[in-house]
């Protein structure tokens, strides 16, 4: 059985012994409340047919969880049609004009989201993030909010100053499916142009740590932007690298074809079919460590689940 982190955890204290499962919040409750409710979201990936047939016949009570090498009692298990998505889209200002070229598949995609769904838009410009659309139900506004690039003039500090402002309002949304699609070339060089300095960038920890805490699974599509990432290969694959580090520890996936970007056809459709076998998962954890606890997700089925890492517990 294959393991990799893709959709991630959200912590919530049960106010009350009466835990009904469902997705859960972040922790807001203090220790008194009583036991602790960790909400896993997971997605199952299945990669050819057979796979595809054993995902769709994927039972709720199939699932198992392990925090801390210690087994973990199940509480309940919600399926993508139980649990509404809530999407940030965020684009960066400064990518290379072929995305605004294909604005109108990510319209498409806007209105074509579950009736429930909440979306906002928001763009990575300098200095932090521009929001055209704040989180709303009507998906054809949130679509409509989206605009052409400002190019070089808007290039931002960093794109992840901005995505840790975004992944705060999730605090103020309902229960659900929570991800954020991110468009960008992922480089980070506000402290250095290194393998190191760029993967392990704070604004980049500060967005994982900050994703994790809340829920959110960032998943981030590559383009290359006007400055640095459309001259050099180094910049392109550091920027890739950081993206891919954000999703998988944040339990989203990555998306790039090279060092270009030509559409987002099939990326949405792998997205699409992602938040389709999206499950959440709500379990009541025994741990009472302090720090990071890393988290197992298994089925007795054959199939590639994606899930969190762990979380760090709040105190």
């Amino acid at each position: 059985m294959a393991r990799a982190p893709i959709i991630v955890v959200a912590i919530a204290l049960a106010a009350s012994a009466g835990l009904t499962g469902g997705a859960a919040g972040p922790a807001q409750v203090t220790e008194k409340a009583g036991e602790r409710l960790v909400t896993v979201p997971v997605t199952v990936h299945p990669h050819n047919d057979r796979a595809r047939q054993m995902a769709s016949d994927l039972r709720a009570d199939a699932f198992a969880v392990r925090e801390d090498d210690r087994e973990q009692l199940v509480i309940s298990v919600d399926g993508p049609d139980k649990t509404p998505v809530i999407l940030a889209l965020l684009i960066q200002d400064d990518l290379i004009s072929q995305v605004n070229l294909e604005l109108d598949r990510l319209r498409r995609f806007i209105r074509s989201l579950p009736q429930g769904s909440r979306v906002m838009t928001g763009y990575l410009t300098v200095g932090d993030v521009t929001v055209t659309q704040a989180f709303t139900p009507d998906l054809a506004a949130a679509a409509a909010s989206l605009r052409i690039l400002r190019g070089r003039s808007a290039a931002p500090f960093n794109p992840y100053v901005g995505v840790v402002n975004i992944l705060r309002r999730f605090g103020e949304q309902p229960a659900g499916r929570r991800v954020v699609l991110m468009v960008s070339d992922g480089l980070d060089i506000s402290r250095g142009f290194s393998p190191e300095s760029v993967l392990r960038s704070i604004d980049l920890e500060r967005a994982i740590s900050e994703a994790q805490r809340l829920g959110v699974a960032v998943f981030g599509v590559y383009a290359p932007s006007t400055g640095l990432t459309s001259v050099s290969r180094f910049a392109a694959n550091y920027g890739q690298a950081a993206l891919n580090r954000l999703a998988d520890e944040t339990g989203g996936l990555g998306f790039q074809s090279g060092f270009t970007f030509v559409t987002f056809d099939p990326y949405l459709r792998e997205f699409r079919t992602l938040l389709g076998r999206m499950w959440l998962l709500s379990y009541r954890t025994t741990s009472t460590s302090s720090g990071f606890r890393k988290i197992k997700v298994t089925t007795p089925l054959d199939l590639h689940i994606h899930y969190p890492a762990g979380y760090r517990a709040q105190r």
